[in-house]
């Protein structure tokens, strides 16, 4: 018996490894147009990119201004203007290979998909995410697939998670729970809408105002809290 008939759960760095995989999708493209591929570029990256996503969660901008600017952004830190589009496709195409699992994800996932429905919630790209669960065959664990990309909304906006739940069977939002490694669109989104959550830190992030259910270390630990 398991204390949820509802586990949503994120893609990135919930259950596929993105860090691991964004590095070496950054590394193919740098190596590909000549760029230097050391940490440096790539801390700074990640650092452009957290803040674009941010403001996407918080509705201060949309998806497309992220792929078309963080490039050109980038680059212009080192002196070398890009066209900031064609990089994010040559990006987009290394990223679509990449699908690295994170620890414990398909124990998890083949423990609770028999006993509770399994739903995606992800504000990645569709085409990406479809592409990238299915490489690491873990689609067929999940009932729906909901990405931000189709809805027309994002985590953690109350739209997106009215739209996946009204096409939940029998929706109980008191037996539902989200896991996910975001505090501002997963933990966030949940605390909206009135059900419990559980924070995926990972990398051992500092906790802010928005206060989980649950905060676990790795993904094995959810059998202590979902097993009744």
């Amino acid at each position: 018996m398991i204390k949820y008939n509802t586990i949503m759960f994120d893609v990135d760095d919930t259950i596929l490894d993105f860090k691991r995989g964004e590095e070496v999708a950054l590394k193919s493209l740098l190596g590909e147009i000549g760029a230097p591929q050391n940490s440096h570029i790539i801390s700074e990256y990640r650092k452009i990119n957290k803040m674009l996503w941010r403001d996407f969660e918080k509705g201060d901008t949309d998806r497309d201004y992220i792929f078309t600017n963080r490039f050109t952004m980038l680059f212009k830190k080192y002196g070398i203007e890009v066209d900031g589009v064609q990089m994010e496709q040559k990006y987009r195409s290394y990223l679509d290979m990449q699908h690295e699992q994170v620890d414990g994800a398909c124990e998890v996932l083949d423990y609770l998909h028999s006993k509770c429905l399994l739903y995606v919630v992800t504000n990645g790209v569709s085409s990406t995410q479809y592409k990238r669960l299915s490489d690491a065959n873990m689609n067929r664990y999940f009932d729906k697939i909901f990405v931000s990309d189709d809805i027309g909304y994002q985590k953690p906006m109350r739209e997106f998670f009215e739209t996946v739940t009204a096409e939940i069977p029998e929706y109980d939002p008191k037996k539902t729970l989200i896991v996910g490694d975001s505090l501002g669109a997963d933990i966030l989104g949940g605390i909206n809408v009135g059900i419990d959550t559980c924070w995926l830190n990972r990398f051992g992030e500092e906790a802010s105002e928005i206060v989980p259910n649950y905060e676990i270390k790795s993904l094995n630990e959810i059998f202590n809290i979902v097993k009744k």
